[in-house]
């Protein structure tokens, strides 16, 4: 198993937390999204241009996006498990991930960020405060769900670690490229610094894999 990643790549950040839970430990290469590398021979693995991208043993056409990449571990390497197995709290779990995943992380991604800058022609500043607007909307999100929900507990669902988890750990830790913390949102807060204690998720940090420098 071969996996594409970048240290800053908040949804490679991802996978990798959910490679550690399931105690699997890929071959990996480096694609530099920062120096464009992902526009050379990497646009074969993806078309799309993205990481992650992950490669089976079994061969096959690489898998793609964090989330079906998560969920084919979840299918694959049950244990432990990373989604409740009721189908309304699967369904939950799903819901919280995706406020991250479908509608906070694309607007802060470094294609949109070049588009901000070199299309639209907006300052580096604009551009900071546009992808930060949209940072801070997500986690006021979460924090509203997660503090209402009768079925957060010591995480986002119950008092075991899913996948809403480690979209959450994702999300705080991009926003904070940016400038944005989470000590606003107390429970967000509470529950991702519980996640970082954990050291299958603490390893898979942006900041402890090789090439990590401090955000720009």
């Amino acid at each position: 198993m071969k996996l594409y990643t970048f240290w800053r790549s908040i949804a490679t950040f991802r996978v990798r937390m959910a490679l550690n839970l399931k105690g699997i430990n890929p071959e990996v290469e480096y694609v530099d999204l920062l120096k464009g590398h992902q526009h050379g021979d990497y646009k074969t693995v993806n078309p799309q241009k993205l990481i992650p991208a992950l490669v089976l043993d079994e061969g096959g056409p690489p898998l793609f996006q964090s989330m079906a990449i998560m969920e084919y571990l979840e299918e694959t390497y049950p244990q432990p498990p990373l989604l409740p197995k009721d189908g309304r709290g699967r369904a939950r779990v799903r819901g919280l991930s995706q406020v991250v995943v479908s509608d906070a992380h694309p607007l802060s991604v470094p294609r949109i960020r070049n588009y901000l800058t070199q299309t639209l022609k907006l300052s580096h500043d604009q551009m900071h405060e546009w992808v930060r607007h949209w940072q801070v909307e997500a986690l006021q999100t979460l924090e509203t769900l997660l503090s209402r929900d009768k079925e957060t507990g010591r995480y986002c669902h119950g008092d075991a670690i899913t996948i809403a988890d480690i979209c959450l750990v994702g999300q705080a830790v991009g926003s904070s490229f940016f400038d944005v913390g989470i000590k606003p949102f107390p429970t967000v807060e509470r529950i991702v610094n519980t996640c970082l204690e954990n050291d299958a998720i603490a390893r898979a940090h942006p900041l402890k894999q090789p090439g990590a420098a401090a955000p720009a």
